[in-house]
């Protein structure tokens, strides 16, 4: 059966009207007969009869409830919004991972098992939450997921998200964490064009919630989040010139940084290959056995602040000295098959002497309250005494080697306090407050080269400090030493996500900070709007608010476009 379109001149006007014709066979062919005459039908009505007769009508009990209606008549008394949920964010993060190809990866790597949400979904919610609104797997189960668009743009259902799903699809997710690492590896390079000459190489902590008996990892050690009293682990980061993380490794937690550098390093060119590529790190990875490690590889590292002492000529001597930058200044040492690169910085130069005088005037101030106290008797042991100086001393490290101190006990058993401050050694370290050394293999870049290789380390290292904040990388409340990696291998997903949104801003002309970029496309919401119609229907219409001047400006810069309606107009 079809619909079959019938035109009528009446008054000089032309009218349209519908009828529905049945085609059937006879011995002379086929022919047709009209069944109905429709009159005047819209489009819904036809449409809707068009699948009644052809045998396909709609799920809907109403056979117009599929269509989308044109023009309605609306009580605008009634007219009312529902359940607001937070759409921009998790939107903008199902279009990085779109362009990364990790909805693609995740969907042909996870097994789908037998439940009717596949694994590649979860693990995408439990990426999307890091990024967006980082939280506990209960939090998300419970308030992010529920609370976003996500079951209306993933199609899974709030009920079947819960906290014991969200951790199992942590243990399917683990497995492929190498296959991921080189994904996202080929992926970055191909979208930003990324040159892997030279990687970046630096360590970070977080600490646990929790005794973590059965994780071997967790040990304390030294915390860069200033938790000492907590277990932690190690976290090796690699990244590209451009802050484009590569790969990362879990060491014990009491690993000390030199103890790492050629397990990374190791790791990475089994991994990626024997590629001639310079490796970046800061003086804590230096030492005489890594240097050795290193000599057949091409490398640039700090050093530590003592090598100064051996190039006293050269800082003293005001020759040979370029400059490279606005309050920057370096010299070029060549010893052997090294080159060592003296710089010295104004700006550094003067936040070390504020901060020399700053500990300066609080360790003389502690030291002139003890001796007082010595004098008038409060104090009448020496082992007193020199566990308030070793107190001391530790809250102002920086400085306590600037003072010679003595404590003594007399005949009468009084304790005295006497100090003074190390001239010479205060001298040297106040002249050379704003130096420092890089030591290289490369002998065919220049001083300046050098540095701006060196210096994007620093930049890398404060880019992770702050998005480790970001993506609330500590503290970890799981247990299950599976668990823990798994954790990490999430955040870490993220922190691609954050460093692709970077990218594509700093391609735009935004700069390289996602943050405020994500906190604007946030604000815009999804909301249900319900509109009561004379029919006594109600039509719910699912739709996104309407992108602000400056969130349409930054949607226009990223090349990005978002949609007005999620889904089609649903009736109830």
């Amino acid at each position: 059966m079809y619909l079959r379109k019938l035109t009528r001149k009446k008054d000089g006007k032309a009218h349209s009207y519908w009828a529905l014709v049945e085609s059937y066979r006879t011995e002379r062919g086929p022919r047709q007969r009209t069944v109905a005459y429709l009159g005047e039908a819209d489009k819904a009505e036809r449409l809707g009869i068009q699948q009644i007769a052809t045998g396909n009508p709609p799920h809907q009990a109403d056979i117009f409830d599929a269509i989308e209606p044109s023009w309605v008549e609306v009580d605008a008394r009634r007219v009312r919004t529902e359940r607001p949920r937070e759409f921009g964010g998790v939107w903008l993060g199902l279009e990085l991972l779109r362009r990364l190809g990790l909805s693609d990866f995740l969907r042909d790597q996870l097994p789908a098992g037998r439940a009717e949400v596949a694994w590649a979904d979860i693990a995408k919610i439990l990426i999307l939450a890091r990024f967006c609104q980082p939280g506990s797997e209960l939090h998300i189960a419970e308030h992010f997921y529920t609370q976003s668009a996500l079951p209306d743009l993933l199609g899974v259902p709030s009920e079947q998200v819960y906290d014991n799903r969200l951790y199992r699809a942590l243990d399917q997710l683990l497995p492929h964490k190498d296959a991921l690492e080189s994904f996202l590896k080929e992926r970055l390079g191909r979208l930003f064009a990324v040159h892997y000459d030279l990687l970046l190489y630096d360590i970070t902590s977080t600490y646990f919630e929790g005794l973590c008996e059965d994780n071997p990892q967790a040990q304390r050690g030294y915390s860069r989040d200033k938790r000492g009293d907590c277990k932690q682990v190690c976290i090796g980061l690699v990244v590209t010139r451009e802050g484009l993380p590569l790969g990362y490794e879990l060491f014990d937690g009491n690993r000390t940084d030199v103890t790492t550098v050629q397990e990374m390093v190791t790791a990475m060119e089994r991994r990626y290959g024997l590629a001639d590529r310079v490796w970046v790190m800061d003086r804590g990875m230096v030492s005489q056995l890594n240097l050795a490690f290193l000599s057949s590889r091409r490398y640039i590292v700090g050093t530590p602040k003592s090598l100064l002492k051996e190039f006293a000529a050269e800082i003293q001597d005001s020759a040979g000295w370029e400059r490279i930058r606005e309050h920057l200044e370096v010299k070029y040492c060549r010893r052997g098959s090294e080159v060592y690169i003296v710089c010295r910085s104004m700006e550094r130069a003067e936040k070390e002497h504020a901060i020399y005088r700053r500990f300066m005037a609080q360790m003389e101030a502690g030291l002139e309250r003890l001796q007082r106290a010595c004098l008038k008797g409060r104090i009448k042991q020496m082992g007193m005494a020199e566990r308030r100086l070793g107190r001391l001393q530790e809250q102002n490290q920086r400085v306590a080697r600037f003072y010679t101190v003595r404590i003594e006990q007399s005949s009468d058993q009084k304790v005295s306090l006497h100090w003074e401050r190390n001239v010479t050694y205060t001298a040297w370290v106040e002249k050379t407050a704003g130096y420092y050394i890089l030591r290289t293999n490369i002998q065919e870049w220049s001083a300046e080269e050098l540095w701006n290789a060196y210096i994007q380390l620093t930049q890398a290292e404060a880019a992770f400090r702050i998005q480790k904040s970001d993506l609330r990388l500590r503290p970890i409340w799981h247990q299950k030493t599976e668990r823990v990696a798994a954790h990490i291998l999430v955040c870490f997903l993220a922190y691609v996500l954050w460093k692709t949104l970077g990218q594509m801003c700093k391609q735009a002309g935004l700069g390289d900070e996602p943050r405020q970029v994500l906190a604007a496309l946030s604000n815009i919401q999804m909301v249900d709007v319900i509109l009561p119609t004379r029919q006594g229907k109600e039509i719910r219409l699912r739709c996104v608010t309407r992108p602000e001047e400056y969130q349409q400006v930054l949607l226009q810069r990223l090349s990005l476009s978002i949609p007005s309606r999620l889904t089609k107009n649903i009736k109830m």
